[in-house]
């Protein structure tokens, strides 16, 4: 019988597969060159639904808790992240996110008092080396603004994931959840405003069928899976389970876009799908726990 660890690192393990869609849906059948509208139209919708859901607003420091978590998950999130597609090819933007399982060990064990090993290090650093190979090509180029920017987004990620757990709630995932979507999606829908056009054309059906599926599956339902793994597991096992999102980008571009794929891909596959194993099934490792000033004086 499944443990009850396990039945909820599955469940959580489903948020980066579905976001894994998120590039197919969007160059199916979401408008082109707008992703600050499609960021918004992923995260406050979809905070909505959860809200009418929920029917819970924040009260006490939840106002302020709530709201940074927003920004730094979603808000702040989706914009570095579309600054970093703008500005680099996709393989090398998603290379670079891909330090956010290290990222977040390491805060973990700093804020959190979680345990970090070698094997933990070791396991982040072939998650990135695989995603590497899945999406790198040679002919990449990189861009300083869209390297920082990357970078920018996985530490907001990293830091909101950290947080999430240290703050915790009295509140199920469901109201929290909801919470941080509206947060970010008035974000969104703010810096939308001052910096994107709007689309000229109107909506097509088959744009109003991505954005309902990008909202309700990709944004709502895997953000409330994805923060309720975040309470209930160490902080590492989601961040390692994200790795698993370019793995699902790649087979669906090789089973519905008919592309190929090369043996460095199915190499990386295998080696991200070893790194997320390592990290979700270690447990016995020698804790790691950063120096206290009372242990400095010794």
């Amino acid at each position: 019988m499944l443990s009850e660890r396990l039945l909820l690192t599955a469940a959580t393990a489903i948020a980066p597969i579905l976001w894994g869609t998120t590039y197919f849906t969007s160059t199916t059948f979401l408008v082109a060159d707008h992703p600050l509208l499609t960021g918004t139209i992923r995260a406050l919708p979809a905070g909505l639904v959860l809200l009418l859901i929920g029917r819970r607003l924040p009260h006490g420091a939840w106002w302020w808790k709530s709201t940074v978590l927003g920004m730094l998950n979603i808000g702040a999130f989706f914009a570095f992240l579309f600054i970093a597609a703008d500005r680099l090819p996709g393989g090398v933007a998603a290379v670079i996110g891909g330090v956010q399982p290290l990222l977040v060990s390491l805060l973990g064990a700093w804020l959190l008092a979680e345990r970090i090993s070698a094997v933990t290090v070791a396991a982040g650093v072939v998650g990135t080396a695989g995603v590497a190979l899945i999406v790198l090509r040679a002919e990449a180029r990189l861009d300083m603004m869209g390297v920082a920017a990357a970078l920018a987004g996985a530490s907001c990620m990293a830091v909101g994931v950290v947080m999430s757990k240290r703050w915790g709630s009295e509140h199920p995932p469901l109201v929290t959840t909801a919470w941080q979507l509206l947060t970010g999606g008035l974000v969104l829908a703010a810096l939308t405003a001052t910096l994107e056009p709007l689309p000229v054309a109107g909506f097509r059906p088959g744009n109003v069928a991505g954005y309902a599926y990008l909202t309700l599956i990709g944004t709502a339902l895997a953000y409330l899976l994805w923060f309720r793994g975040i309470r209930a597991l160490p902080a590492r096992v989601p961040a390692f389970l994200g790795l698993l999102s370019p793995v699902v980008a790649v087979l669906i571009g090789g089973s519905l876009a008919g592309e190929t794929l090369s043996w460095t891909q199915i190499a990386g596959m295998a080696l991200v799908l070893l790194s997320v194993a390592t990290a979700v099934t270690v447990r016995k490792a020698q804790p790691f726990r950063p120096r206290r000033r009372e242990d400095a004086r010794t």
